[in-house]
């Protein structure tokens, strides 16, 4: 897999919650499992529940947590155990003991302005399938996590983030598509196909096209190339 950063977003439903002692804590789900995001340029994404298993097994190495993941935002680190994870059924939980610097973004969260959260990570082993409607479908398998953050913008729509003491996303402002770019050199290793026409169909939203079976192979499909060159001669 490549060593490209990516990250997801995740709508979430924010509360505060003022413990016993001073600290301003913040947290929740940074993701969930089995649950698919929305459009994300071509194709939807869902997180097999053992995707964070490496990084909970090494005690989650210098994972942080960042405001609008900003480094100038800095929340907790792992290192400094004032950033806390785990996993369960649900999904990725994490827990940030927010500085007095960052009051700010407590409040944000406790008044209800913050309401998502995000992820960043590296993905190691992934696996591209289908949805019931013949949508491209990524599973994240197996990765590394690097970053928790509250954040402003959501691409996964059942996550959850509390405090206690790309469609859209996937193009650029001028339209073209810029997607997760790791994905879609994921899917192009995968079918042995050209990275800038994979983009060219990502940016169609037609990326389905290298799972469709042809008349002419009653055994199969036909090799990538093949399934290529017939989606690009007729979307000319």
């Amino acid at each position: 897999m490549s060593d490209t950063a990516e990250r997801r977003f995740t709508s979430t439903l924010v509360e505060a919650r003022a413990g016993s002692t001073d600290k301003r804590t913040i947290g929740g789900y940074a993701a969930k499992f089995d649950k698919v995001s929305r459009n994300l340029g071509g194709f939807v994404e869902r997180i097999d529940r053992g995707f964070f298993a490496k990084s909970r097994g090494d005690g989650w190495p210098e994972v942080v947590a960042r405001y609008n993941h900003d480094d100038n935002q800095l929340l907790g680190t792992t290192r400094a155990g004032t950033l806390r994870l785990a996993t369960d059924d649900v999904g990725l939980a994490y827990e940030v003991d927010t500085p007095q610097a960052r009051a700010d973004v407590y409040e944000l969260v406790q008044r209800g302005d913050v309401a998502q959260s995000s992820f960043a990570f590296v993905a190691f082993e992934d696996d591209w399938t289908q949805t019931d409607q013949g949508f491209p479908l990524r599973t994240l398998v197996s990765g590394r996590l690097l970053d928790v953050a509250p954040v402003n913008t959501p691409a996964y729509e059942d996550t959850s983030v509390d405090a206690r003491s790309l469609a859209s996303q996937a193009r650029t402002i001028a339209g073209a598509l810029v997607g997760p770019a790791a994905a879609l050199e994921s899917l192009a290793r995968k079918f042995d196909a050209p990275l800038d026409e994979v983009r060219a169909l990502a940016a169609e939203d037609d990326l389905r096209k290298f799972f469709a079976r042809t008349d002419k192979a009653p055994e199969g499909t036909r090799s990538a190339h093949a399934v290529l060159a017939l989606a690009l001669s007729k979307a000319r």
